[in-house]
Formats: C-alpha cells, structure tokens, sequence
C-alpha cells in the first residue's frame, strides 16, 4: 500500500509540475496589433514576441542562472509590446 502511494505521488509530480513551471512563465507579451491596420507596429510585436521565446529558450539552457536578469528583460518585453498597442490604438482615435 505504501509502495502504490508513493508511486502514485511520484506520477503525479512529474505531470503537474512540468504544467505548472509552463503557467508561472506566462503566455509572453501582447500579440495584439492589427497587421492590416499598422504593419510596422505589428512586426515589431512580433520581433519583441520572438526575443521573449529566445530569453526563455536561454534561461531553460542556463538553467535559469541568469542572475534575474533574463526574467527582468522579459517583463520589460511585454512592457514594450503593450506600448506598441497603446500607439497603435492612439492613432486609431487620432486619424479615424
């Protein structure tokens, strides 16, 4: 009975806390400009949202001993993708 307790541990560890590390990261910066509408606005979300997967792709090959740094340039990704969106629904308002 012990034994079929700890295994059942044991598996449900190694299938939530893979799931959980996924949630804690976040879905990355915004993806939410219109191309049709301001295709320079949203070509650099784009580059910013492939930056975000790069840091990622290098904090899980660093083991995430990056000093905090890469986590901090991630969080001002994001910061500079919703600005771009802030921009681009400025000029929506401005020029309708």
């Amino acid at each position: 009975m012990m034994n079929r307790n700890l295994l059942f541990s044991a598996v449900l560890c190694a299938v939530l806390v893979p799931g959980a590390t996924v949630f804690a990261q976040g879905p990355g910066p915004a993806h939410n400009i219109s191309p049709q509408r301001h295709p320079n606005l949203a070509a650099a979300q784009t580059s910013i949202d492939h930056a975000y997967r790069r840091i990622e792709t290098a904090q899980g090959a660093n083991r995430d001993r990056l000093g905090g740094h890469a986590e901090k340039a991630k969080e001002l990704l994001a910061q500079a993708a919703n600005e771009l969106k802030m921009a681009a629904e400025y000029a929506n308002h401005r020029h309708r």
